[in-house]
């Protein structure tokens, strides 16, 4: 056919359908600069007067098992999304196929149209036309993103303008094979209807999506998600989180990484809720949107927009996210600042959720604190499985420090690595009164199908077949599972809240540290560290000894306020720590090497610390000792 290969047609009115199958969705995003399409699964043809005939109807409304939620049947007749408080409308009718009709409505020109729009809408397009959809960012540098894409074999790069020379050096670099560039100038506004384009229907899907892993020694690793796991993910979290028609959630997540993707697009569109966009992250614009809703009319003047009266209800993001949120708020003006206490009470902000790395009780706490009451919920998950664990959604069941239990449709497991056996329900405690550590492993529909052109990885992260009912995924995070007396109380539509919540110790590689024969949490000890005033930021990790094997390392970031309350007003040093630290934690888990570092610790897009490559860094005379 015709170049380009891919294109999106949009109306300037939508078509007329029955009351019960109109909705509005919000798609716009600006992150994913770049997105690949595997060319062999995608057949187009034009299809004249016909619909556009998308199978995204596979992905969007499939589900483990019937028959439909509630929810599903009760969605409005619309909604109205919206980025940077500027509406897209977009119809869909859900029905055997599925039409999508764009069309856009006054947005002012400070809005960067190009990034936000047309990304998102080639996301869902190559989703809904079964292809494999590779979302990459484009801080990545070129040397990774020369390897994603001779790794993944793509044969097609979307870019937006802005972006364009940058997707030129790559595709003009020395690659494996050939890639096809297309830039995502081509949406043609206000088309007739005539000339849309049909996607063929699939009975057996084979698209999806791929997201690579970030390597610290290996090469990242191409997670590939077929529809069935992506659609399981989402699913599994409507039910959960009990998403709805009535939720507004703000989306403040890049779109590389699955929290941004699953969690923040696909499963409130699932539900017919409303998403509005407010990215790249500013503390003060967040604020400012949140509180809008709730400021007196005669005050509104302080909000760059016209007053909005949509509250948002769904919040979801990473620990550095609300650590900053916390730390600009009294800096804004008094009646922002009460607005935004009223917005983000539990009466207005139905759910605030923290994940992608582990919260701190002090951030937790004063959440809580600052929204008269909220609570944040913690889960668990990752790019292989997707949210694989989490709290309830009743404030009891939010336990500190805690991830709560399996989500629906997921299988999870502890696998005790020295006893070489699985800790069974009732064996959490050993015979000398210890909590028995275990490997995280999950198996069931939400779960990755392979890591791409890896065979050999693949095999060794799964297990065999014990039992016939399919591979445990070997997550490589380690947890205790532990009885809560107020937690794990069922409640109608929560059953899966129940029994032993899981705590998460750390990851095996770089979060348990071996020390004369003892196992130590780094987490654990990071969490006792961030209780302390004098301490903002705090990375634990193992360091070498040729008496112990390891010991344990700490590198802090000082809060500038009590950086000089060590002993006779000296800096906070390390005997400062240790004698802080005595009575919280065993001896052998008070760290015997501290580092400090004054910019803040270096994290990635999610707020992770790559550890491994943080100790390179700061124990650099420690690790060629």
């Amino acid at each position: 056919m015709a170049e380009p290969l891919l294109r999106i047609l949009t109306f300037s009115q939508p078509p007329t359908c029955s009351p019960h199958a109109a909705e509005y969705l919000s798609l716009t995003h600006p992150t994913a600069a770049f997105l690949s399409l595997h060319p062999a699964s995608i057949s187009l043809t034009v299809a004249g007067s016909k619909p556009l005939d998308l199978t995204f109807l596979d992905y969007h409304l499939s589900r483990p098992t019937p028959p439909r939620s509630e929810v599903n049947r009760r969605r409005p007749q619309c909604l109205r999304p919206i980025c940077k408080v500027r509406p897209w409308h977009f119809w869909q009718r859900m029905v055997m196929t599925t039409w999508v009709l764009l069309h856009t409505q006054s947005f002012d020109a400070w809005l960067d149209y190009a990034d936000i729009f047309e990304t998102s809408v080639a996301l869902l397009s190559i989703l809904a036309c079964d292809g494999i959809a590779l979302p990459l960012s484009p801080s990545f540098p070129s040397g990774e993103l020369r390897y994603i894409l001779d790794n993944s074999h793509a044969g097609l790069l979307l870019a937006t303008e802005k972006y364009s020379k940058k997707a030129q050096e790559l595709v003009q670099m020395d690659l494996e094979h050939t890639i096809l560039l297309r830039i995502l100038d081509e949406i043609e506004m206000g088309a007739d209807p005539v000339t849309q384009l049909r996607f063929q229907g699939m009975l057996d899907p084979q698209g999806g999506m791929m997201l690579y892993t970030s390597g610290t020694t290996n090469r990242p690793k191409g997670v590939f998600l077929p529809q069935s796991a992506l659609s399981a993910q989402t699913q599994s979290l409507v039910e959960a989180w009990e998403y709805s028609p009535d939720d507004r959630l703000l989306h403040l997540m890049p779109l590389h990484h699955i929290h941004g993707v699953v969690n923040a697009i696909l499963a409130p569109l699932l539900a017919g809720s409303s998403i509005e966009f407010l990215f790249p992250f500013n503390p003060t614009a967040v604020w400012k949107r949140l509180g809008a809703p709730f400021i007196p009319p005669s005050k509104a003047s302080s909000i760059p927009t016209k007053p909005i009266k949509e509250k948002i209800t769904f919040l979801t993001a990473v620990p550095t996210i609300y650590d900053r949120l916390l730390s600009t708020h009294k800096s804004l003006p008094t009646e922002i600042q009460q607005a935004t206490q009223t917005a983000i009470s539990p009466i207005n902000l139905r759910l605030n959720i923290s994940g992608s790395a582990a919260l701190p009780t002090p951030t937790k706490t004063a959440w809580t604190e600052l929204s008269h009451g909220n609570v944040l919920l913690e889960r668990y998950g990752m790019t292989e499985v997707g949210m694989a664990l989490s709290c309830g959604l009743n404030f009891a069941d939010r336990v500190d420090n805690s991830v709560g239990w399996p989500l629906p449709y997921v299988e999870c497991r502890l696998f005790d690595a020295d006893a070489n056996e699985v800790i069974m329900p009732g064996e959490e405690i050993d015979a000398t009164g210890r909590e028995r550590v275990g490997e995280i492993q999950l198996r069931g529909p939400t779960v990755f199908k392979e890591y791409w052109r890896n065979e050999k990885a693949t095999r060794e992260e799964f297990t065999e077949d014990e039992d016939g009912g399919g591979r445990w995924f070997k997550t490589g995070d380690v947890a205790v599972r532990r009885h809560v007396a107020t937690a794990g109380v069922r409640r109608e539509g929560q059953e899966w809240c129940r029994g032993p919540l899981y705590f998460i110790q750390g990851r095996t590689s770089v979060d348990i540290i071996k020390t004369g024969g003892e196992k130590v949490s780094a987490l654990e000890i990071e969490r006792e560290l961030l209780t302390l005033p004098q301490v903002a930021e705090a990375a634990v990790l193992a360091v070498p000894s040729r008496k112990w094997g390891q010991k344990v390392g700490v590198v802090l970031v000082l809060s500038p306020d009590f950086a000089n309350t060590g002993r006779g007003g000296k800096t906070w040093g390390i005997m400062d720590m240790r004698r802080a630290l005595k009575g919280k934690l065993a001896a052998y888990k008070i760290p015997s090497e501290m580092r400090t570092l004054k910019d803040g610790l270096p994290r990635n897009a999610m707020g992770k610390v790559n550890k491994k490559s943080l100790a390179k860094l700061v124990f650099a005379d420690l690790l060629e000792s």
